[in-house]
């Protein structure tokens, strides 16, 4: 059984988020509990796991993620990097690919410039008062906060500004306590002409991810929340951890289309079958 390391959101190795991608070959997913393990032992914010599904049906092939201690609803990164394997290796018929997630069937397009579009459900953004666990957590100011609805589970907070984001060190133990999968901090570019409209980082200690480094689902939240802000449905985010990545949004009303690149690093052979 085949074990590949990709970095998503970025064409360059070594960079944007690296998920665990593992096809399957047998028409049903192994025990949770395997899954479990094998996400542990890769030990990255993510590992997808995937086998097809038969013709005729709704979704091409069923996909699930993982993280080192628990399953989430919804991953961006982890589904652009199934699907960059699934075109690179041949085994995706077309270039769209409709995956049955625990999110609904989410369908990614190859396009002929390499990059990957996934069509995900936009969140719900629903404004809320500020946690002051999270405020004293973050130790920065926050201009808003607003609840992102139960698929990507997160708090989405506006900052002051693009340093004030890029500056977090967030207080990880206090912040797991928060509840939800974890918090998003964002803030407007500060550089017109920089190349991205929006900055970003992702903190997820209560999923066992101190901070990840480049979210798509998260940007299924950004994107409603700076197109309004900005007049206009098609953005760029820059997610300023340590690795960056960036994300190109469209936002069609209840959906959100998510663009990038994906380069395997590595591909190898997992030895220990459930």
């Amino acid at each position: 059984m085949r074990i590949r390391i990709v970095d998503a959101f970025s064409s360059r190795p070594f960079t944007g988020n690296p998920a665990g991608v593992v096809l399957l070959d047998s028409d049903a997913f192994p025990d949770t509990a395997w899954l479990q393990q094998v996400a542990t032992e890769v030990n990255l914010s993510e590992t997808a796991f995937a086998h097809p599904l038969p013709e005729g049906g709704d979704a091409d092939w069923a996909l699930r993620w993982l993280t080192p201690s628990t399953e989430v609803n919804m991953c961006g990164h982890a589904t652009l990097a199934t699907a960059h394997v699934l075109h690179t290796t041949g085994a995706a018929a077309t270039g769209t690919v409709r995956f049955r997630t625990r999110s609904g069937v989410l369908t990614t397009t190859a396009g002929d410039d390499g990059t990957i579009t996934m069509d995900f459900p936009t969140a719900p953004l629903t404004p809320v008062a500020v946690p002051p666990l999270v405020a004293d957590a973050l130790g920065a100011e926050i201009r808003s906060a607003h609840d992102t609805g139960p698929d990507v589970g997160d708090l989405l907070v506006e900052l002051a500004d693009e340093s004030a984001v890029r500056a977090l060190s967030p207080d990880l133990r206090a912040l797991a306590g928060h509840g939800g999968r974890g918090v998003i901090a964002t803030a407007r570019a500060e550089d017109p002409i920089g190349g991205y409209d929006f900055v970003s980082r992702c903190f997820f200690p209560a999923v066992g991810i101190d901070e990840d480094p480049v979210t798509g689902s998260a940007h299924t939240a950004l994107a409603p929340f700076w197109s309004a802000r900005m007049g206009r449905d098609s953005l760029i985010g820059l997610q300023g951890s340590a690795r960056t990545g960036y994300v190109r949004t469209e936002l069609r009303g209840d959906r959100t289309l998510l663009t990038g690149s994906a380069v395997t690093v590595i591909d190898g052979e997992l030895l220990v079958k459930d």
